[in-house]
This record gives C-alpha cells, sequence and structure tokens, in this order.
C-alpha cells in the first residue's frame, strides 16, 4: 500500500503544482522545489507533535473530525479557491502544526527553494490541508490508531526528510529527531522517499 508521501506526491504532482505555482506568484520549478521540501517539514512536525499520547490523540481526533481524505479527490476546486471549511483551513492547521516554529520552515524552505518569503507564506497555508487529507485517508484505510498513526508519521517523515532538497536537511533533524539520539532515517527510506518526491518533479 502507498505511503502517505506517495499520497502527497500523486495528488500535488502534474496539473496541480502548476496551480500551485500560479496561486503563489512563483514559476513551476521553483515551486517544485519548495513542495519537496515543505512537506518533509509539515510531516515532521506533525510527527514531533505525536511523540506525546495527548498530542498523538489530539491529531487523531482533529483527522476524525474535520479531515476524511475528500479533499485529495477535490484538488482542483480547493486551488481554485472553491472550497471552505476547517479541512482547507491552512493557516489554522500550520498553527496546530508548527506553532513557533513556523518561521524557521519558512525561511528553510525559501532558502532551498529560491522562493521569496512571502511566496512561502502562501505556499504553506495550501499545502498544510492536503498533508492533513492524506494522512486521514491513511488513517481510515488502514483502521490506525493514536500509536499506529504516530508510527506511520515517524516512518514516511524520516524518508521525506532523506529525500528532501539541500538547505533543509537540518531544520528538519531538529524537528524530526524528538528524542535527540541522531538516528533520523537509513538508506532505504531515503531511496522510497526520492522516487516519491520524484514524482512531483516528473520523474
Amino acid at each position: 500500500m502507498s505511503t502517505i508521501l506517495d499520497l502527497l506526491a500523486d495528488s500535488i504532482g502534474g496539473d496541480n503544482v502548476g496551480q500551485i505555482a500560479q496561486a503563489i506568484g512563483a514559476d513551476r520549478s521553483q515551486t517544485q522545489t519548495a513542495v519537496a521540501a515543505a512537506l518533509p517539514a509539515i510531516l515532521a512536525a506533525l510527527n514531533k507533535n505525536t511523540n506525546t499520547t495527548a498530542g498523538a490523540g489530539a491529531l487523531a481526533q482533529a483527522l476524525d473530525r474535520d479531515h476524511d481524505g475528500s479533499l485529495l479527490d477535490h484538488l482542483g476546486g480547493f486551488l481554485g479557491g472553491q472550497l471552505g471549511g476547517k479541512q482547507t483551513d491552512g493557516g489554522g492547521i500550520l498553527g496546530h502544526i508548527l506553532g513557533g516554529r513556523q518561521p524557521q520552515v519558512e525561511q528553510g524552505v525559501a532558502q532551498a527553494s529560491g522562493l521569496d518569503m512571502a511566496q512561502v507564506a502562501k505556499l504553506l497555508p495550501i499545502l498544510a490541508p492536503i498533508v492533513m487529507a492524506a494522512l486521514g485517508r491513511r488513517k481510515r484505510q488502514r483502521g490506525l490508531d493514536e500509536a499506529g498513526l504516530s508510527g506511520v508519521l515517524a516512518e514516511d517523515a524520516t524518508r521525506a526528510r532523506d529525500a528532501a532538497p539541500s538547505g533543509v536537511g537540518s531544520i528538519l533533524s531538529s524537528l524530526l529527531d524528538g528524542n535527540g539520539d541522531g538516528n533520523v532515517g537509513d538508506d532505504l527510506l531515503a531511496q522510497a522517499g526520492r522516487a516519491a518526491l520524484g514524482k512531483i518533479f516528473g520523474r
């Protein structure tokens, strides 16, 4: 079964990247790089939030309540500004996911992609609901409880981190390595992550 990162790459690749680029006022190539840098950061922060029982429970409740995965089937409408509600509230989602780390993540994505900070500030609220939709769909497909959700996020966040463009590695490491042991992944996860993110670039 595909991973969360695979779901995201399938959803955001192709024409949707062009829509995102248009929405943030950037060219397609830079937008692709920014997306490939931002997705690991968002997944890493979600993973870190599930390191506590309370955090994992809050995420599971949010997914059950507001993010059933159906947004992935209507991305054209979402990217065109035709959908609303809690499942598309990117700013609110980022506040819960990143908190005070949002400026750090924005800077890392900007440095990795060449986008300016204003463009990155538009990009992250677009991507956050899509990530939550993919996670919600995976939770339902696998019947994940809070522990299972945390485990899936840990694996996919590490895979995404190891596949991310250069320039965001240290930021993602700090978000991922919740226990401080310095071990955030292996080569197999990195290869799987690069294959998934490669779909965004049409490779």
